[in-house]
């Protein structure tokens, strides 16, 4: 765990992608061991929601071997989650994209955000935990000096789409062929949503940024017109012929 007298700084391989921890507040035992806490809950995260892992609960839950009531509360409270995010969407978001139990969509966003509150609880007030591409950034980079996220463009290796600035507590989520071709469904057609080529949701919150972000690229064409009406979120859509378009409060994050 790399750190300054300022700050520090965590990489965890865990649920099949890359967490980074870049903490800007000095590192106290508290924040320390908020940090570890905050490592070891996330491999617990893997064991309980992995749809990898035949032994998972979500696996074994999935195959009827055991009941929701059975499996830690923390399946409950995701798997409610889920089901407000299909409500928000109108089933675009969904639990069985492909006709199997996978909460995928919103768990990442969910345990980078409680590893966030977690830090944020001890005492480290100016962070950005980093997901796989999925952050939950808190205060500021340093003092008077906001965040910048450079969102990376789809189809131009080494550009950028965007860049976000962040001055207070700000969630970004990116949906996208990029990193792992198509992987998202139309859960009401079963066939691979190819519409963007990256989508790229601002909000309040990583959880249901992240889910937002999913529905919404799983949504296609009339995903903007969805975004619009969700209030404290804004997004970003690269589409697969390079063009691309922004909601209509966009502007004030990004550049």
């Amino acid at each position: 765990m790399p750190d300054t007298a300022h700050g520090l700084r965590h990489v965890e391989h865990v649920m099949g992608t890359v967490f980074s921890f870049d903490i800007r507040d000095r590192p106290t035992p508290a924040i320390r061991i908020a940090l570890a806490e905050a490592v070891r809950r996330l491999h617990e995260v893997d064991a309980v929601f992995s749809t990898y892992r035949p032994d998972s609960h979500i696996s074994r839950l999935d195959r009827r071997e055991v009941r929701l009531d059975d499996c830690p509360p923390e399946v409950h409270e995701v798997l409610s989650l889920c089901t407000q995010a299909a409500h928000d969407s109108d089933g675009w978001f969904s639990l069985v994209p492909s006709g199997v139990l996978d909460p995928s969509g919103l768990v990442k966003g969910w345990a980078a955000e409680a590893a966030s509150q977690l830090l944020y609880e001890a005492g480290a007030h100016h962070t950005c935990v980093n997901g796989g591409g999925d952050l939950q950034l808190r205060g500021q980079a340093a003092p008077g000096t906001p965040w910048r996220i450079g969102v990376t463009h789809p189809l131009r290796p080494g550009e950028l789409a965007a860049v976000i600035t962040a001055g207070h507590d700000l969630a970004i989520a990116t949906s996208g062929t990029a990193e792992r071709g198509v992987h998202i469904l139309d859960p009401h057609g079963g066939t691979p949503a190819t519409a963007f080529a990256s989508l790229t949701v601002i909000g309040p919150r990583l959880t249901m940024t992240d889910a937002y972000a999913t529905a919404a690229f799983a949504r296609g064409e009339s995903a903007r017109d969805w975004l619009e009406t969700l209030d404290g979120y804004e997004a970003l859509a690269v589409l697969p012929d390079g063009h691309a378009w922004q909601t209509s409060g966009f502007s004030r994050y990004g550049s």
